[in-house]
C-alpha cells in the first residue's frame, strides 16, 4: 500500500498497557499465556472444522472464518504489545503503524460482518428449518464470507487513506499499545474534523446496521422460539444460538466500551483496559466457547483424539 504523508513524524513511539514497571512482569507473563491459547485454541477449531466431515456445514463454514479472524488480529496486535514489555522504548515506523491500522481495522469490521452473517444463519435454520438446505447453499455462504471481507476492505481502505493524509508535528508518543484511530487523530496536529466524520460514518455502517441485523434476527427467533409447542425444538434453539449470543455480546460489549470517545486521561486509561478485552481476550474465549457448549465439537474433538491414538 503506498503512503504518501507530508509530516515531520517518520516514525511513533508506543507507551504500552502501563508505565508502571511492577504491572509489567506479571502483564507480560499474561499476556504470553494469552497468545499461546489464542493461537492453540483457534488452530485447534480450524483444524477440527477440516478433518471433520459431520462439521461441514454452513454453521461451521462460518466459524472457521470467525476462528481465522480471530486468529490473524491476533497476529496484528499481540507481538508488538509483548515487545512494548521486553523493549525500553516501543517503537514503530509510520509505515508499520499504518499497516497495523489496516489490518486491524479490516480483521474487526470482517467480524462484525462475519458474526451478522452467523445470525443470519440461526435465523434460518431455526425460523425456515425445512428450507435451510436450500436457502444457505455453499453459493450462498460463499458470497456472504466474500461479501463481508470485501466490505471490511471498502471500509478500512476509505479509513485508512484518511488517516494516512493526517499530519503530525513534533509530538510522536502515541498513549495506546497499538496504532488505532482515536489515538492517531488526537496526536495530529492539522484539522480532523473529516476524519472523523469519516470514522463517525464508517463506524455507523459497520458497527450500527451489522448490531440492528444481529437483533431482528434474535427478534424474530425469539418470536418463533417462544411459538414452538415441542420443548426438545425449545432447548435445541437455545442451544444453538447460546454460543453466538455470548460471542456477539463480547464483542459488541467490550467494542463500544472501546471506543466510546475518551475526554481525559482516565478515560483513556479506561479504554485502554476495555480494548485489551476487545482485542486479546474475545479472541482466545471463541473457541472455548464454541467447543464447551457444542456436542458436535466435542464429538469431532473425540474422533480426531481416536484417529492420532489409533
Amino acid at each position: 500500500m503506498a503512503m504518501k504523508n507530508d509530516s515531520s513524524v517518520i516514525e511513533f513511539i508506543l507507551m504500552g498497557l502501563t508505565d508502571k514497571p511492577e504491572l509489567q512482569p506479571p502483564l507480560c507473563f499474561l499476556l504470553l499465556v494469552n497468545y499461546v491459547v489464542t493461537v492453540m485454541g483457534n488452530l485447534s477449531l480450524i483444524n477440527l472444522i477440516c478433518l471433520n466431515s459431520h462439521l461441514h456445514t454452513p454453521m461451521y463454514f462460518f466459524l472457521f472464518n470467525l476462528s481465522f479472524i480471530d486468529l490473524c488480529y491476533s497476529f496484528v496486535i499481540i507481538p508488538k504489545m509483548l515487545m512494548s514489555f521486553l523493549s525500553e522504548r516501543n517503537i514503530i515506523s509510520f509505515a508499520g503503524c499504518m499497516n497495523q491500522l489496516f489490518f486491524y481495522c479490516f480483521f474487526v469490521s470482517s467480524e462484525c460482518y462475519v458474526l451478522t452473517a452467523m445470525a443470519c444463519d440461526r435465523y434460518v435454520a431455526i425460523c425456515k428449518p425445512l428450507l435451510y438446505t436450500v436457502t444457505m447453499s455453499c453459493r450462498v455462504c460463499s458470497l456472504l464470507m466474500s461479501g463481508s471481507y470485501m466490505m471490511g476492505f471498502a471500509c478500512v481502505m476509505v479509513l485508512t487513506e484518511c488517516t494516512i493524509r493526517l499530519i503530525f508535528c513534533d509530538s510522536n508518543i502515541i498513549n495506546h499499545y497499538m496504532c488505532d484511530t482515536l489515538p492517531l487523530l488526537q496526536l495530529s496536529c492539522s484539522s480532523t474534523y473529516s476524519s472523523q466524520l469519516v470514522v463517525s460514518i464508517i463506524a455507523f455502517k459497520v458497527i450500527i446496521v451489522s448490531s440492528l441485523i444481529i437483533f431482528l434476527s434474535y427478534t424474530l427467533i425469539l418470536f418463533n422460539v417462544f411459538h414452538m409447542s415441542s420443548s426438545k425444538g425449545l432447548s435445541k434453539a437455545f442451544s444453538t444460538c447460546g454460543s453466538h449470543i455470548i460471542t456477539v455480546g463480547l464483542f459488541y460489549g467490550f467494542g463500544m466500551l472501546t471506543h466510546v470517545k475518551p475526554s481525559s486521561a482516565g478515560f483513556v486509561d479506561q479504554g485502554k483496559f476495555f480494548s485489551v478485552f476487545y482485542t486479546n481476550v474475545v479472541p482466545m474465549l471463541n473457541p472455548l466457547i464454541y467447543s464447551l457448549r457444542n456436542r458436535d465439537v466435542k464429538l469431532a474433538v473425540k474422533k480426531t483424539l481416536k484417529r492420532i491414538t489409533g
